[in-house]
C-alpha cells in the first residue's frame, strides 16, 4: 500500500464515525482476549476457574477503559465508574446470552459436530459482540 494511501486509511480509523468506532472496538476486544489469556495461563496453577474468573475480570475492566478512552473517546464524557459498571453490566448481560443460546443449542441440536458446535459459537459470540458495541455506543459512550 502507497504512503499516501496508508496515511488517508489511519485517519479514517481515528474518525469519530460508525466503521472507525466499530474498527477499534474489535481492536480492543483482541487486545482484552489476549490479555484473557495471558491472565489464565499465568494463574492456571492456582486453579482454572481462579484463573479464569481473574482474566474475566481483568480483561474486561481493560477493555471498558480502552473503549472509553480509545474506542468511542468519551473520557471527557464519561467517568471510569461509569464505564466499568455499565460496561461490566453489559459484559455480564453477554455473557448470560450466550451462555443460554448455547445451552439451547446443546437442547435443540445435541448431535451437531464439532466444526458445526464451533460455528454456532462464533456466531453466537459475533451476534453478542456486536449487540454489546451498539450498547455500548448508544447506551454508555
Amino acid at each position: 500500500m502507497p504512503r499516501t494511501e496508508f496515511v488517508r486509511a489511519m485517519r479514517y480509523l481515528r474518525g469519530d464515525h460508525t466503521f472507525a468506532q466499530l474498527a477499534r472496538f474489535t481492536m480492543v476486544g483482541g487486545a482484552s482476549n489476549i490479555a484473557y489469556v495471558l491472565l489464565f495461563m499465568t494463574l492456571h496453577s492456582i486453579g482454572p476457574l481462579v484463573a479464569h474468573v481473574t482474566g474475566s475480570l481483568v480483561s474486561t475492566a481493560i477493555a471498558n477503559e480502552l473503549h472509553r478512552r480509545l474506542t468511542f473517546r468519551a473520557a471527557n464524557r464519561v467517568d471510569r465508574f461509569t464505564a466499568q459498571w455499565e460496561g461490566g453490566g453489559l459484559a455480564l448481560l453477554g455473557l448470560a446470552i450466550s451462555t443460554a443460546a448455547l445451552a439451547g443449542l446443546d437442547s435443540l441440536a445435541p448431535g451437531l459436530g464439532e466444526v458445526a458446535q464451533a460455528s454456532a459459537v462464533l456466531a453466537v459470540m459475533a451476534a453478542v459482540g456486536g449487540l454489546r458495541f451498539v450498547a455500548l455506543r448508544t447506551l454508555v459512550f
